[in-house]
């Protein structure tokens, strides 16, 4: 699915403050894991939570696993991140779309991160806890689809 070598992947959601950072956090440990030196950061589509750390409940749930995403602060993206990241990794379509709109020349670099799935997850994107209250099912889905990204990425970066 990625051609090319990679080396930088940025994580994008609405408000940075819960699939985003959860999805940056989780790549962290298990790019670490297969040690795979890709850099990775995430933003969001919106400006509302500018500074913020990443919604509670969802750090909560996300450290019962083991992740930790405490240290993390929302921002918003902007343009130059199509120039500083080889890969934009969208949690779903009104997100990918928004950021398409933002810079048409980068189309190629916007992904959705279910894409990356190796089994059905019932969904072709990721769920917004915020507003499903669901986090553990956010955390399969992110969890499940950065596993297949992860090994397109190292398939990707050694060919």
């Amino acid at each position: 699915m990625i051609e090319t070598s990679v080396k930088s992947v940025l994580f994008v959601c609405l408000g940075n403050i819960c699939r985003s950072p959860t999805a940056e956090a989780l790549f962290r440990q298990k790019s670490s894991a297969v040690e795979l030196n890709i850099s990775c950061d995430s933003a969001g589509t919106a400006d509302w939570h500018i500074g913020s750390p990443p919604y509670q409940p969802m750090q909560e749930a996300a450290l019962v696993r083991g992740i930790n995403m405490s240290k993390l602060r929302a921002r918003q993206i902007s343009i130059h991140d199509f120039t500083n990241f080889d890969l934009i990794i969208a949690m779903d379509e009104k997100n990918r779309a928004n950021l398409n709109t933002l810079c048409p020349e980068g189309v190629g670099k916007v992904r959705l991160l279910t894409e990356f799935a190796q089994e059905n997850l019932g969904y072709d994107y990721v769920p917004d806890p915020y507003y499903t209250r669901d986090f553990n099912q956010t955390l399969d889905i992110i969890d499940q689809s950065l596993s297949g990204l992860i090994e397109n990425l190292n398939s990707a970066n050694t060919a």
